[in-house]
């Protein structure tokens, strides 16, 4: 085999190496916070249990993901759960400030402020009821806050 033959294939092993550790955080941050066992993702991926540890302890180096010795049916394995989760930019890209038309003319001390912004302040009311659950928003009451005029 000659030298390029070689780095040819180091270079598609490492290929395939990255593929197969993105795969395996995606699907830890898939399962989120609750984690998800080791044997069951090498499991769906596929995997021996040992290329499957390598790629979880290449992950856990990195800090991406924390490995926790469970016992689970009898039989030690480690649940998975991402450290770092990937960003999400949905709602930053739906900020009014990107097409806002005083955009050059704000800050904090300025005649326009993002402390008093209405299309933030409305922005960022729309995000957070997106993110609670339909469940959620219906069975929270609706308080009436009264404000000093009316408090009169």
């Amino acid at each position: 085999m000659t030298w390029v033959a070689a780095s040819s294939n180091f270079k598609e092993d490492e290929d395939v190496l990255f593929d197969l550790t993105s795969k395996v955080y995606k699907l830890v941050v898939e399962h989120g916070s609750d984690g998800v066992l080791q044997s069951e993702l090498w499991k769906e991926l596929v995997l021996t249990s040992r290329d499957g540890s390598r790629l979880a302890i290449r992950l856990e180096r990195r800090g991406m993901i924390r490995r926790e010795k469970v016992l689970d049916g009898g039989r030690w394995t480690y649940k998975l759960t991402p450290l770092r989760m990937p960003v999400q930019i949905r709602s930053i890209e739906e900020a009014p400030c990107l097409t806002c038309p005083y955009e050059a003319k704000c800050s904090l001390t300025g005649v326009v402020s993002p402390l008093s912004c209405p299309w933030i302040s409305e922005w960022v009311v729309k995000e957070f009821r997106e993110m609670l659950s339909p469940v959620e928003i219906s069975a929270a009451p609706m308080k009436r806050i009264a404000t000093p005029a009316a408090a009169r």
